[in-house]
């Protein structure tokens, strides 16, 4: 086992490490090279938590994730036809991307690329930035060999983000919104020769290029960060957050507003339940509502139609509102008395529903509940180990078992804590002789007006 191939599986979570497994396998069965590649090892090597992890094969990928989909249950979420690639979801709430090693061309800024198969170096030199442009062999004779054609290795030691390409920002311009939301995502400086092809990109107004469909794109990628509002003020210092509507600056950009939305999706974060949310992309309709609560309804117009938005996402600021209220009024009744009455009413609910209502709701005891779900609920139900939730009786999938396992989390959430023993005896005794002296007024000073102060 190489060093690389140790420090993955120590990085990444046993739902993930058995994700790897299983795409290693589907692979091998269909004779393709398979590497891991992008966010997730730019992630491992620098030290932060694999989120995502991303998959390049040098044959057909989107075949592959067809394959794997119908073989292991695994969800497709999304397939690009053009990149062949797709982006799926696995038990365990693990996310993935598979895609087709690749060069891409585009005839102009802002015109879709054409792509075309390549091998995995040529994928490699042709990314984003050279921090992106690094990738693990998973295949049997090589599993472990690093490639790192462009030495992102050592900008990654030096905590920097260099452009992979001279006209990188010229050939997709949406490159300047990601360097802002990497910059603030991992701290990383901007190489000085980087900032020089900023420069010059921004002098030809190439960001004027960027297509809708790419500026709704960002926005999504934007929604799932840690700091959304910290990017998107960088966004607006460097002049880029008016792309997604001219409006969109100042006071319109609601920066308290979106730093409170940002403490609430904290809580979201690490939710350690057994049945946590699957993926961050929940987040994306609350995060537009807090982002438009200052923008009037000509100007979420053009917000809508600038980024290509759906018509339900077009739709938040008057229906999300609406789904979140029977949450809240169900969270608002006198009769809860019990941590498991409020994980019964929580945890059904849709995960963009909770959010908002932590966001919105100025009800104290909506909110005290909805904090003492995340804060007390979930992490009693993380203590349970493997072996007690085997003792739930019944077959997994059936009634009989989901009605066992509801009053087994209903006797943990609600039994009380143990009392710590008291001192008995001489240990009493000799506590009470240890204790200090109970203290006197000071000379001078009226007890009665010291008690009122």
């Amino acid at each position: 086992m190489s060093d690389y191939t140790y420090m993955l599986e120590s990085h990444l979570s046993p739902e993930q490490n058995r994700v790897v497994a299983e795409i290693r396998a589907a692979a091998s069965q269909a004779n393709v090279g398979l590497f891991l590649a992008g966010g997730a090892m730019r992630d491992m090597l620098a030290g932060f938590r694999i989120r995502d992890l991303d998959f390049v094969v040098e044959g057909n990928g989107l075949k592959l994730a067809r394959a794997m989909a119908e073989g292991t249950g695994a969800g497709l979420i999304a397939a690009d036809e053009v990149r062949k690639s797709a982006e799926m979801v696995f038990g365990g709430g693990v996310t993935a991307q598979v895609a087709s090693a690749r060069q891409e061309r585009a005839a102009r800024p802002g015109v879709r690329a054409q792509a075309a198969a390549a091998t995995i170096q040529d994928d490699l030199r042709g990314r984003d930035f050279t921090c992106n442009a690094i990738a693990l062999s998973l295949n049997r004779a090589s599993r472990g060999l690093l490639l790192d054609p462009l030495n992102g290795l050592a900008d990654i030691e030096r905590r920097e983000l260099r452009a992979a390409s001279t006209y990188g920002f010229y050939d997709d311009p949406s490159r300047l919104l990601r360097l802002v939301r990497f910059q603030v995502r991992l701290g990383f400086r901007i190489e000085d020769r980087t900032k020089m092809q900023v420069a010059n990109a921004r002098e030809a107004e190439v960001e004027k290029a960027i297509p809708p469909r790419a500026l709704g794109e960002e926005l999504r990628r934007i929604a799932a960060e840690d700091s959304p509002a910290e990017i998107l003020l960088g966004l607006e210092k460097a002049g880029l957050s008016t792309l997604f509507c001219p409006a969109l600056t100042g006071p319109k950009l609601n920066p308290d507003g979106l730093a409170q939305w940002e403490k609430c999706a904290s809580l979201l974060r690490e939710d350690p339940s057994p049945d946590a949310m699957p993926s961050r992309a929940y987040r994306f309709e609350p995060f537009l509502y807090a982002l438009g609560a200052e923008l009037s309804p000509k100007e979420r117009q053009s917000l809508i139609k600038r980024c290509a938005l759906t018509e339900s996402e077009g739709e938040v600021w008057t229906e999300l509102d609406a789904r979140a209220k029977k949450l809240e009024t169900a969270l608002r009744s006198a009769r809860i008395s019990k941590p498991s009455q409020i994980y019964r009413i929580v945890n059904p609910a849709p995960a963009d529903t909770i959010l908002h209502l932590l966001y919105r709701s100025t009800a104290k005891p909506v909110q005290e509940r909805l904090h003492a779900y995340f804060q007390d609920c979930l992490p009693a139900l993380q203590e349970i180990s493997p072996a007690e939730w085997a003792e739930v009786e019944g077959e997994p999938g059936t009634p009989k078992y989901q009605k066992a396992r509801e009053e087994f989390i209903a006797m943990r959430l609600d039994r009380r804590p143990p009392k710590p023993p008291e001192p008995a005896g001489d240990a009493a005794d000799a506590a009470s002789a240890s204790a200090p002296p109970p203290a006197q007024p000071a000379v001078g000073v009226d007890t009665e007006a010291r008690r009122a102060r």
